[in-house]
């Protein structure tokens, strides 16, 4: 397990390694640390504007050569958004590194959570929450497969569904209280009364009774935060979903 000390070296080598790197034109902190609220278990994350879009693959063979040498890097994925290339890496440690990749004509906070550490950035654009009309959309999609599946008794499956319509459900919640709505951030600072009624909805065992139990409750915690962001769908919606936690074989 790695320690604050050594994550903290390992950023600060990583920062001086992008500056040594002509081909970056900025770096900035991102993340938790970008704000001074990281703990024991946060990560590293860092972005780095490439001056010459032509030399990012370049840049990120190097990148990761270097990751593997250096710091004998475990493994690698990608994640991309847009222009954007986010290189995570594990490390024997366990520490998670998340280096993102960017040309310099798009390097800028995409959220609060960005310090420039050197170089330049162009005016901040950050990314809006999720629509809640999308969001409600993946409840209901959730609903109709989580019917079928209880049914079907594929009963891993079905847990499956349920637990995505409750992480839809919660991210209503989380947006309707301004607070992070993706990958589960902001769940656990909503208010005790609305995590009280999705507490119940955890599936205890497999079975198709247990199963039934919790999908009965997810949807009716579904139904009301569908209400508090859109009474019309709402209450275009309540009957169709109630009726699925009721059908038979």
């Amino acid at each position: 397990m790695f320690t604050s000390e050594e994550r903290e070296r390992l950023r600060l080598d990583l920062l001086e390694y992008a500056a040594s790197d002509r081909r970056i034109s900025g770096a900035a902190i991102t993340g938790s640390a970008a704000t001074g609220l990281s703990d024991r278990w946060s990560d590293i994350d860092l972005a780095f504007g490439i001056g010459d879009a032509a030399d990012l693959p370049c840049v990120l063979s190097d990148w990761t050569a270097h990751m593997c040498h250096r710091y004998l890097a475990l493994d690698h994925l990608d994640l991309t958004s847009g222009p954007w290339v986010y290189r995570v890496f594990l490390l024997p440690s366990t520490l998670q590194v998340d280096l993102a990749f960017v040309p310099a004509t798009e390097f800028r906070a995409l959220a609060p959570t960005f310090r420039l550490m050197f170089g330049t950035a162009n005016e901040s654009r950050h990314v809006p929450p999720p629509e809640p009309r999308d969001i409600i959309g993946l409840g209901w999609l959730y609903a109709l497969h989580a019917r079928s599946c209880i049914a079907r008794r594929k009963l891993l499956q079905a847990e499956y569904m349920i637990s995505a319509i409750r992480d839809n459900a919660l991210a209503l919640a989380c947006i309707r209280h301004g607070l992070p709505a993706v990958h589960g951030r902001g769940m656990d600072l909503l208010p005790s009364g609305v995590v009280a009624q999705f507490e119940e909805s955890l599936v205890r065992h497999l079975d198709t009774s247990e199963l039934s139990r919790a999908f009965r409750i997810v949807i009716h915690g579904l139904v009301s935060e569908i209400q508090s962001v859109d009474q019309e769908l709402a209450g275009r919606l309540r009957g169709a979903l109630t009726h699925l936690t009721e059908a038979r074989g």
